[in-house]
């Protein structure tokens, strides 16, 4: 089932009909600093088996901004791939996008929901999010 918020002269929505994938593609691969350079078929992937969030300016219909979530809608999820397009960036969009994350994950009862970022601490602190009490007992296997 799908969801729509309301946010200013934008709206937000996981239906995966309406997202620009090619969009998506272009913002990640070329002005990010976690998924420069990623392909379109691995992007494509990662959509396929993700919840996806989408904002989109209800004047154009265009794609605004885009977040997505990998989760089992039990236990555990993980927010990623946040991005804001920058003509969109410093009206809150960001802010409103994250919290309607959370607010759609809310119900389900997950124990963590997590994510990383390099920049943007102060939005997500905003919406909730706080660094881990114990980073020493989290691990990575990163097989690059």
């Amino acid at each position: 089932m799908t969801e729509t918020i309301a946010f200013g002269s934008y709206e937000i929505s996981t239906d995966p009909a309406r997202l620009d994938r090619t969009r998506i593609h272009q913002w990640l691969s070329t002005d990010t600093y976690w998924a420069r350079g990623r392909g379109r078929e691995k992007q494509d992937r990662a959509v396929d088996g993700s919840l996806n969030f989408g904002a989109y300016d209800t004047r154009s219909g265009e794609m605004a901004a885009y977040a997505r979530v990998v989760t089992d809608l039990a236990t555990f999820a993980w927010l990623c791939d946040v991005y804001v397009e920058p003509a969109a960036r410093g009206a809150g969009l960001g802010t409103a996008l994250v919290a309607a994350v959370r607010d759609h994950l809310a119900p389900h009862g997950l124990s963590r929901v997590m994510l990383a970022t390099e920049d943007a601490h102060g939005v997500y602190e905003n919406i909730g999010f706080r660094p881990l009490d114990d980073p020493r007992r989290w691990m990575i296997l990163d097989p690059r």
